[in-house]
């Protein structure tokens, strides 16, 4: 959860890989996965689908036990505002959940008026929010 991702914990990325145009979207979920390379695309095992994922930097270090490294996956669920405007999260956001444009590397992002379904998220613009 993005409450839970500390900064500290991703000091050492250095860009994200966007596999989908996040103007078109009001929120992405995040997560700390563990994954086997600081760079590449990471393997996917959630519902849903995989929106984007940071690449670290050569000081990022593997954990010492699992031979780790702790990067940021942005994902969407098929319940998520994206493609169910009138669903669970017609308003409001799942608390992993942050505004896209307001991530960089290295900062956890947050949540914003358009990601909890104001005025300015994709859904009233659509004219589906009441």
């Amino acid at each position: 959860m993005s409450a839970l991702i500390a900064e500290d914990e991703i000091v050492h990325e250095v860009d994200f890989v966007w596999l989908e145009d996040i103007s078109r979207l009001d929120y992405v979920r995040q997560s700390l996965d563990r994954l086997p390379t600081r760079r590449g695309r990471p393997a996917y095992h959630r519902d849903g689908r995989m929106v984007g994922y940071a690449l670290l930097g050569p000081g990022a270090r593997p954990s010492r036990s699992s031979g780790t490294f702790r990067r940021r996956v942005f994902w969407l669920l098929p319940h998520d505002r994206d493609t169910d405007p009138d669903g669970l999260y017609a308003t409001g956001a799942p608390a992993e959940a942050v505004d896209a444009r307001t991530l960089a590397p290295g900062s956890k992002g947050h949540k914003t008026e358009r990601s909890e379904g104001g005025p300015m998220s994709s859904s009233a613009a659509r004219g589906t929010l009441p």
